[in-house]
């Protein structure tokens, strides 16, 4: 359990309201409105205990479809579990209304939240959801947990991605406790790399696919957020986690060759030796299929739900534990969320 090194609390300033040590507040951030008129507010649940403690967020929804986060914070507001013994909680059940009324990763503007900090108040509407975030919200935090999913048809195993070597980042992923943790670089425009430009730290928990919920990744996320909270002694205690945490530096897509129909071999979490069979591309017809070898050992990280696939669509996300085999192959070191990206292109492999 940390050491407290916290000054005795004071009252906090929010969207307007003074919430005093001890208080619990729901309060709601107006970002704009519809174009019929109706009001977009992002409700903000704030528990504060009397005791002196750091300030820490609990995010979702910062992409409107990835829907295991939400019911992450839903429950652990539901079930009454966010009740610090010392410091304040701060949980934010949905950022991007927009993208959540429209099963929509974007707002819509067609912009990305997670791309738009800092933001700016007479920005694009994405600008304005991150400008809004950065006044009111991470000026008052400490740490936090983003909480994400993956994208459309693709799962990802369990993990939490943060800048290894970052003394705050390592010590929320070790607390956290997640089946893996990436190495992920700062993506420009992210709220992780606005959080850090600001001395803050914070982590991203992915589990499961978008606008599906994933029973056991979010019992984990629960599970690895209450670690959190005590390895930062805000709760008495907190379940030890199940398996060690895999450490992957560095990733690869597997990609595929040719058109058709997919179906993988493998399951998400299992490891991937050099040169097996993880599945087959084929044809619709009958004529032909085509088996699929991996060029690289390591973990499925992430996993293409999807049968039907074009040339070069991302099947497989692998994670590497062997730093040196992934030196030698040449491997993008950053985690990327969206694989569609050009650096994320391993033409080694297409």
């Amino acid at each position: 359990m940390l050491e407290s090194p916290f000054a005795a609390p004071v009252n906090m300033h929010l969207n307007g309201l003074t919430i005093r040590p001890g208080e619990q507040v729901l309060t709601r951030l107006v970002i704009s409105r519809l174009p019929s008129g109706t009001v977009i507010d992002v409700p903000v649940h704030v528990f504060r205990s009397t005791e002196p403690g750091p300030t820490v967020l609990l995010l979702a929804g910062m992409h409107g479809d990835e829907v295991n986060g939400i019911e992450t914070i839903r429950r652990l507001i539901r079930r009454d579990l966010l009740h610090p013994l010392r410091g304040t909680i701060i949980a934010i059940p949905i950022l991007n209304i927009y993208g959540f009324l429209n099963f929509s990763r974007e707002v819509p503007d067609g912009k990305d939240v997670n791309r738009s900090f800092p933001g700016h108040p007479r920005g694009s509407l994405a600008s304005r959801v991150a400008h809004r975030f950065m006044r009111e919200i991470l000026p008052l935090v400490d740490c936090g947990i983003d909480f994400h999913t993956g994208g459309a048809a693709r799962s990802n195993f369990p993990q939490v991605r943060c800048q290894l070597g970052s003394p705050g980042s390592d010590a929320l992923a070790q607390a956290f406790a997640a089946p893996f943790t990436l190495h992920s670089a700062l993506r420009p425009g992210s709220l992780r790399e606005a959080a850090f430009r600001q001395n803050k730290s914070i982590i991203v928990y992915e589990a499961g696919e978008s606008l599906r919920l994933d029973e056991d990744g979010i019992e984990l996320a629960i599970a690895g957020t209450f670690r959190v909270l005590h390895h930062l002694g805000m709760v008495p205690e907190a379940a030890p986690p199940t398996q060690p945490t895999i450490i992957c530096l560095r990733h690869t897509w597997l990609r595929a060759k040719f058109a058709g129909l997919f179906r993988s071999h493998m399951q998400n979490g299992q490891y991937l030796e050099k040169g097996q069979t993880y599945g087959s591309v084929a044809d619709p017809y009958g004529e032909q299929a085509v088996r699929l070898e991996s060029p690289v050992s390591g973990y499925i990280i992430g996993l293409n739900h999807m049968p039907v696939v074009n040339q070069g669509d991302a099947l497989l996300h692998v994670g590497l534990v062997d730093e040196a085999e992934a030196a030698r192959l040449a491997l993008n070191p950053p985690f990327n969320e969206k694989p569609g990206d050009p650096e994320e292109l391993d033409e080694e492999f297409l």
